[in-house]
């Protein structure tokens, strides 16, 4: 099992409510203070999780630059009351930012009893090969 410091545990809870607001604020057509709540509260577990100075180091990536900055002006165009058009930019950033680990978080979802057979269907079983054939391309 997993063993987290007290930091970390916050940074968690910073997260998951963050990602839950983000997610509220979509299902409420895009509201956009449960958004900007959300980001806020994201952006600020980050640094419990990993530390400072490596949320730092992975948003100035030179690789990650493009995906940093979509991620980070997504963000901005939240707070700038622009919530449909700073989430598509904020999901792909994000798609950028992570790209590279798709393919270990497909194959992690397939091991997954329920999951694994949904990833299966056709549909997603392209999109779970597209995400393989991209990565090996980065």
């Amino acid at each position: 099992m997993f063993s987290f410091t007290d930091s970390q545990r916050i940074g968690v809870g910073l997260m998951g409510f963050g990602v839950f607001f983000l997610l509220f604020g979509i299902v409420l057509y895009f509201d956009r203070v449960l958004l900007a709540f959300g980001n806020i509260l994201f952006i600020s577990g980050l640094p419990f999780i990993i530390g400072l100075r490596d949320t730092f180091h992975f948003f100035r990536q030179r690789q990650k630059l493009r995906g940093s900055s979509f991620f980070l002006g997504g963000i901005v165009l939240v707070l700038l009351r622009w919530p449909a058009i700073g989430m598509l930019c904020e999901g792909y950033g994000l798609y950028l930012l992570l790209r590279s680990s798709l393919p270990l978080v497909s194959e992690f979802i397939a091991n997954i009893p329920v999951l694994g057979l949904i990833l299966t269907l056709p549909v997603f079983s392209t999109m779970s090969r597209r995400f393989s054939e991209g990565a090996s391309k980065v």
